[in-house]
């Protein structure tokens, strides 16, 4: 299963029609170029898990480096992750294996 199928999957394990319409996993684009996942957790088995965040390059030298950064944290009882305009899936991974589903 590809990473956009096993986070789908994850999104439909927390709806239990209550937790759908207060939270959720909201995917966007950067002017950078870039993406941005927030996923909230929530009421979700992930709320207390430890998180070591995930970065390399720079957000700042994103014009210079070739798009080639990525920066996850958990924060507020949110994963929050951006990346270069190619990194959507390899940021979507990181939090698939921290949640501890196969990539």
């Amino acid at each position: 299963m590809d990473s956009l199928a096993l986070l789908q999957q994850w999104y439909l394990q927390q709806c239990d029609e209550d937790w759908e319409h207060t939270y959720g996993v909201r995917i966007e684009t950067l002017d950078n170029p870039g993406w941005c996942l927030e996923i909230d957790l929530a009421d979700t088995e992930l709320e207390d898990k430890p998180f070591e965040p995930v970065h390399y390059g720079m957000l700042e030298e994103a014009e210079t480096s070739g798009g080639e950064w990525i920066f996850c944290k958990v924060e507020n009882n949110k994963f929050i992750a951006a990346g270069g305009p190619l990194k959507l899936q390899e940021i979507i991974g990181v939090f698939l294996r921290w949640a501890g589903l196969s990539v």
